[in-house]
């Protein structure tokens, strides 16, 4: 603890002296004023510290530091003068801002204090029971509604495992499988019998935090319901019993005519009693068919639905289960949830993300999925480069994910909160990818925009931007970029000024760029900017053993796309993925596995080895196709397809595949080259 000489008890000693008091840190030993009167002096006496009118007589003590508050400048230089080496002198404003610095933290903790307060109010306040865990399972949040349904104290619940609180709990299931499930039907560890919903927690770069479950107890209700012998007889009790219910309840005879509705019911659709009351069941539905009629037909408790009731057409999920005495139907109980206003949050925040990952790189290591060696090595050469801002070259072929890696190393690096910005180099002429990189000055060319246009260089400023097949670049534009790396620098079209900018630049290639050097289509001195820290991404087929984990992430990525609902593959149909060389990478794996779920039955929850496509294994006979004779019997048209088919494939074997250099060798736009690839049945051809 630090010792403390306060000079000066006016309004702004007294105002140190109190901080200083209610701080464990220090301790005032002495304070001094020429003003034995001075507030502070006052204070300082009532709480027995030492003061005087002489700072002199107080110099000479162990006193670390010494707090000036008189404001008078030959005050400060004397006590500068006279103060011990190892004393600190700190000035009155400096002091005044301290305070004023531990005050503003006090009045924080206080808000901060009072938002939790009401945060923990409206959470036990509450009518539905509230569980939240965490990663490992153990509980976190227990409110005093889950405490009454489950007759255990928040105290002895918290910290423990959920399955020693509710044995027969999914939340774990949730977890694992990171989808909600709405509506379930669950009987509590005390027989309570509770409707509830789990929902997993996953953070904002796709981190699993827990889970978290809300229950409300419908176990008298349906019990009522079950038990009823004569609906319209007991109507008056039913009708007491659910008046009460802050959920919406409608009831149903056999015939299904309106009996019975609460307040909640009427709060929710905007229907009143004499419109419901003996009206037909589709009285109140806007959008959707009526539950309550497909329960009386099939006699079995529907749950879950969504639908919009009333005049407003408020979005709502329906429970509904039939009242059945001695094996005959006499009616059916509905439960409405308002889910309107969530709903219209959810697709809210559902836009305003496709919005931000239109401006922003969408993935992280995370979301790099590979444990063999090769990826493992690749993926620590990502982090580490993410951490330097030297220039990154990823190297691998088509469809091995080096967008992936590119979005990953700039959410990993110091830029992350800047712009991310994606160019396909072999999808723009030069003139235009020219343009667009560099952007041009009003006037530079026919059809330029007035004021000129800044290019994606100067978009990408403190920012990274992803080249993507670099190799692709020609002379004049790889000159231009070599520019930029070396001087930091960029000039418009039709500019003569240099415009610096700080960008991040990340390359990809499919292509040998040695093979370009040494052909004279790519510069020397370029690969070297470029290849100061190249990643080599591995083909799938060298990494077979990563093939299970990535059909399991790309299958629950498709049932997101196509609301089904896969949960596993077989091991025949495993097999028969494993022992397929993937040509085409992941993309291709991608394509095989989402064509299989599509032609699958909504009721298939597992993906057999007939739903995978025949997989064609590599050939390498191209040239023995291309010198068969051309049999006489087709037409001319049959003919000129067939020589057609042939060169495409030639082609694709002297480019080693590459599908651009194909396009450009055969004077066809890269579209219309994959249009032809699908058209002769080549588009998962062997070559890259």
């Amino acid at each position: 603890m630090q010792t403390v000489m306060i000079v000066g008890a006016g309004k702004g000693g007294s105002a140190i002296l109190k901080i200083m008091r209610e701080t464990e840190m220090l301790k005032v030993t002495a304070v001094v004023d020429c003003n034995p009167e001075a507030p502070g002096i006052e204070k300082a006496g009532n709480v027995g510290i030492p003061t005087g009118t002489d700072w002199r007589q107080f110099i000479d003590q162990d006193i670390d530091i010494i707090v000036e508050v008189t404001g008078r400048q030959d005050v400060f230089l004397e006590l500068r003068e006279a103060k011990k080496k190892d004393s600190v002198l700190i000035p009155g404003t400096v002091a005044f801002l301290i305070a004023g610095l531990i005050e503003e933290k006090e009045k924080l903790i206080s808000s901060i204090e009072n938002e939790t307060y009401k945060r923990d109010l409206i959470f036990n306040t509450t009518g539905d029971g509230m569980i939240g865990i965490n990663q490992d399972s153990e509980i976190i949040l227990f409110n005093r509604s889950a405490e009454k349904m489950t007759g255990i104290k928040a105290k002895e619940a918290i910290g423990r495992p959920i399955d020693q609180i509710i044995s027969n709990t999914r939340l774990k299931r949730v977890m694992k499988t990171r989808r909600i499930e709405s509506n379930q039907e669950l009987i509590l560890n005390n027989g309570l019998k509770v409707i509830t919903t789990r929902i997993p927690m996953i953070g904002e770069k796709n981190e699993l935090l827990g889970a978290f479950s809300v229950f409300k107890d419908i176990t008298e209700v349906m019990n009522l319901a079950e038990e009823i012998t004569d609906l319209k007889e007991i109507q008056t009790m039913l009708q007491a019993i659910i008046q009460s219910s802050d959920e919406a309840i409608s009831v149903v005879d056999e015939n299904g005519k309106g009996l019975l509705i609460n307040p909640a019911y009427s709060r929710i659709t905007g229907l009143s009693e004499e419109e419901i009351i003996g009206k037909p069941a589709t009285t109140d539905i806007s959008e959707g068919e009526s539950v309550h009629m497909k329960v009386l037909q099939t006699r079995r408790a529907v749950r879950g639905v969504a639908m919009r009731v009333g005049p407003n057409k408020k979005e709502v999920v329906v429970n509904v289960a039939p009242v059945i005495v001695d094996g005959i139907i006499k009616g059916s109980v509905g439960v409405i949830h308002d889910v309107s206003e969530i709903e219209s949050l959810n697709r809210e925040l559902h836009r305003a993300r496709q919005i931000i990952r239109t401006l922003e790189a969408k993935y992280s290591f995370d979301d790099i999925i590979g444990r063999s060696e090769e990826m493992t090595i690749a993926i620590e050469q990502a982090r580490l480069g993410a951490k330097t801002p030297a220039t990154v070259l990823l190297r691998g072929e088509s469809g091995t994910g080096k967008e992936l890696f590119a979005h990953a190393i700039h959410n990993g690096s110091d830029r992350r909160y800047n712009k991310f910005i994606r160019v396909n180099c072999a999808a723009l002429s030069e003139s235009l990818l020219e343009s667009e990189l560099f952007g041009y000055e009003e006037g530079a060319f026919s059809g330029a925009k007035r004021g000129g246009k800044r290019g994606l260089f100067e978009e990408a400023n403190n920012g990274s931007i992803f080249l993507d097949e670099i190799g692709e670049l020609t002379a004049n534009t790889q000159a231009k970029l070599l520019r930029v790396l070396q001087e930091k620098e960029i000039t418009r079209v039709g500019g003569t000024k240099s415009i610096p900018i700080n960008v991040r630049v990340i390359a990809a290639t499919n292509v040998n760029l040695e093979k370009g050097i040494a052909s004279g289509t790519f510069r020397e001195d370029l690969y070297y900017r470029l290849n100061r820290m190249p990643i080599h991404i591995p083909s799938l087929r060298k990494r077979k053993e990563d093939i299970p984990l990535l059909c399991t992430r790309l299958i629950q990525k498709i049932n997101q796309e196509y609301g089904r609902n896969v949960e596993s593959i077989s091991d025949f149909a495993m097999k028969k993925l494993m022992e397929y060389d993937w040509p085409g990478n992941v993309r291709e794996l991608e394509n095989i596995l989402g064509r299989a779920i599509i032609f699958m039955n909504y009721n298939e929850i597992q993906l057999e080895e007939h739903h995978v496509p025949e997989l064609i294994k590599k050939t390498n006979k191209p040239n023995v196709q291309m010198e068969m004779p051309i049999k006489n019997d087709k037409t001319l048209a049959q003919l000129v397809e067939q020589y057609e088919e042939r060169m495409i494939l030639k082609t694709l074997q002297e480019m080693e595949g590459n599908k651009t250099m194909t396009a450009k060798s055969l004077g066809l736009s890269v579209r219309n080259l994959y249009y032809k690839l699908e058209k002769y049945g080549i588009a998962n051809s062997s070559m890259q």
